[in-house]
């Protein structure tokens, strides 16, 4: 899978100044399996970045293309089949059922492709520090726990993109390392990349290249 970003530029930014490493407004490709830290402070976009990667929102100048393909000319099926077999997805809101279970959150993922045993699953959740929360609503937990369950509910499918925005940013140096090692140990299963978005603090993963926006 490759991405290539084409002086992109959101419509809010557009009489914005940017630095000479910045990627807004120069052109930049992502190929399967790179593993790239986006790295800035609050309101350099990265919510924004991820939201056009995503195709939840296309109020950019410029243009994306997937395998060469502009993403603007992608209909809801061609974004079904991405979001199912190519990209997954955590964003910084989570997107959590908030009314189901933790089990229940990870596995209305899951039974889309069937890529993970149940028993991977609860071997998975116990990793992570949430056995005794297994069948606990998600409106319960903290906002800690919910970043797990949605990172572990990303991970339930297929992908060769992986993209996680500010994913650790409420979990301890514990949580996360354990969260680190279940990530590349998935990333190596699929032979798929990463795109991970920090605020400045980077973790403690190998990368390929690290990108300010």
């Amino acid at each position: 899978m490759t991405i290539h970003f084409n002086t992109i530029i959101p419509n809010p930014m557009q009489n914005d100044s940017f630095t000479n490493e910045s990627i807004w407004g120069k052109e930049w490709t992502w190929k399967s399996p790179q593993i790239v830290i986006f790295n800035a402070v609050s309101g350099k976009g990265k919510s924004s970045f991820v939201d056009f990667l995503t195709g939840v929102r296309l109020d950019y100048q410029g243009e994306i293309l997937f395998d060469l393909k502009s993403i603007k000319d992608l209909k809801m099926d061609d974004w079904s089949l991405i979001r199912m077999q190519k990209m997954a997805v955590v964003y910084q809101d989570l997107q959590l059922f908030e009314d189901l279970s933790v089990i229940e959150n990870v596995l209305i993922k899951n039974e889309l492709t069937n890529h993970f045993t149940q028993k991977k699953i609860e071997l998975y959740i116990e990793k992570v520090g949430l056995k005794n929360q297994i069948h606990q609503a998600c409106k319960t937990l903290s906002f800690g726990q919910k970043q797990r369950v949605a990172i572990l509910r990303a991970l339930a499918q297929p992908f060769k993109l992986l993209i996680l925005d500010e994913p650790f940013s409420h979990l301890d140096k514990a949580n996360e390392t354990i969260l680190l090692k279940l990530i590349e140990s998935e990333l190596k299963e699929n032979n798929a990349g990463l795109i991970l978005t920090t605020l400045g603090e980077i973790p403690n993963i190998r990368f390929d290249k690290e990108v300010e926006l």
